[in-house]
């Protein structure tokens, strides 16, 4: 039995048992944890059953299965994005490594922005920007990767005005963070850490709704009608490139294969494909009035978006949010009950019949204080099967905040 220090760096697959996604990802999780291994990375690869170790899951807040974190240090780093084998190691390899990577010659300059679409810099000596610049990296490494250089290292066709600066290289184009205009660092960066154009699924969508802007996307379905999906492709990719300097600061621009997670958020079927703007930040779209056949279509889409000329359709309201829980029960259950009719009434009866129990039992007895118990009751132990190879597991138990602090 290992116990787990500090200096260790730990990748986590919280999964159950029953949960299909998690046996999908199961020989991925395998292969990824092997090939770390084989690298010589510090990163050491488990896995723990969320429903046998319910202390270790609350501890860290598994909110769905399968859920993947890193532990590093005294930081916890969420993965959200493709559960693939090349998405997750980016991820572990990025985290794992300095928060801010020094580039220590104009040929690894070179070399770093021909691999990264994006690619945020620190340029100059040490001020307080800088120490700003780390706070943000520490928390968004999970996002992007962050480095520093000298002005002496710049590509020739790089000018800086004032130093020091923080810059972001993207699209053959380099922006300064300038914090009258930009505001916070950290949300400066969150803005600016996607391509102006880009295949978004829809891992890529929840995390853009955390920057405020909207997404213009083209919904685009290859088998059904390929030419006018390649005509919606490149009309949002056009606007999004050639128009950039009047957009970007209010939209994303993407495509998106299939219309899965848009039918969930309209709560219908949607035409394949299409154009449809979506305002993440309260679960609103806008539809075009007409088909969208030319640049100059979709401009004005896109200018009546902004002047709100068009009404924007959803939303995150009360009502909508009972609609769309009818929805996404009504679909979940429809197939069900075509599938095994007695099954199906057996799962609805089920949350029917916990309900009216809680409802009777809270009715019929006052819930004991704690101090009536004497005091919470512990959580029970939970392990950390490390995966693969090495023997041995980590054992966690549950600990009062002092003793978390002198960890």
């Amino acid at each position: 039995m290992e116990t787990k220090e500090e200096t260790d760096i730990w990748l986590i697959e919280f999964y159950s048992p029953w949960c299909a996604f998690c046996k999908q990802l199961d020989p991925v999780w395998h292969a990824i944890g092997s090939e770390l291994r084989s690298l010589g990375s510090p990163v050491r690869v488990g896995k723990s059953d969320a429903t046998a170790h319910t202390g270790l899951a609350q501890e860290f807040k598994v909110r769905g299965y399968p859920s993947i974190l890193m532990l590093k240090n005294d930081m916890k780093y969420n993965y959200q994005g493709p559960r693939t084998k090349d998405g997750i190691m980016d991820f572990a390899n990025r985290v794992a490594g300095p928060e801010i990577r020094a580039l220590p010659s104009p040929q690894m300059f070179q070399h770093v922005i021909s691999r990264h679409p994006v690619m945020f810099v620190y340029i100059g000596a040490s001020s307080p920007l800088k120490g700003n610049y780390t706070a943000a990296a520490k928390e968004l490494i999970v996002h992007t990767y962050f480095f520093s250089a000298g002005r002496d290292l710049l590509p020739k066709d790089v000018s800086i005005a004032k130093l020091p600066a923080v810059a972001v290289f993207k699209e053959d184009r380099v922006l300064t963070y300038n914090e009258e205009t930009d505001g916070d660092l950290k949300m400066w960066i969150n803005r600016e850490r996607f391509q102006s154009y880009s295949k978004i699924d829809s891992y890529t969508l929840y995390s853009m709704g955390d920057t405020g802007k909207m997404v213009a996307l083209a919904l685009v379905d290859d088998r059904a009608s390929w030419e006018k999906s390649r005509r919606y492709k490149s009309l949002v990719e056009r606007v999004a490139l050639d128009h950039k300097e009047l957009y970007s600061q209010d939209f994303y621009f993407g495509y998106m294969e299939g219309g899965d997670y848009v039918k969930g958020l309209v709560m219908g079927e949607v035409l394949m494909p299409s154009i449809i703007v979506l305002n993440l930040s309260n679960d609103g779209y806008f539809l075009p009035p007409i088909v969208m056949e030319t640049e100059q279509h979709l401009i004005d889409f896109l200018n009546g978006v902004l002047d709100k000329s068009f009404e924007c359709q959803g939303g995150n309201g009360m009502s909508q949010r009972v609609r769309r829980m009818v929805y996404e029960a009504r679909n979940t259950l429809t197939p069900l009950f075509e599938q095994a009719p007695m099954v199906g009434c057996v799962m609805l009866s089920i949350p029917v019949v916990v309900v009216a129990l809680i409802c009777y039992m809270g009715y019929k007895w006052k819930v004991p204080s704690q101090e009536e118990n004497g005091g919470q009751e512990a959580l029970p132990d939970a392990q950390i099967e490390e995966t693969p190879g090495k023997s041995g597991s980590i054992e966690q138990k549950q600990k009062n905040p002092v003793e978390k602090k002198s960890d």
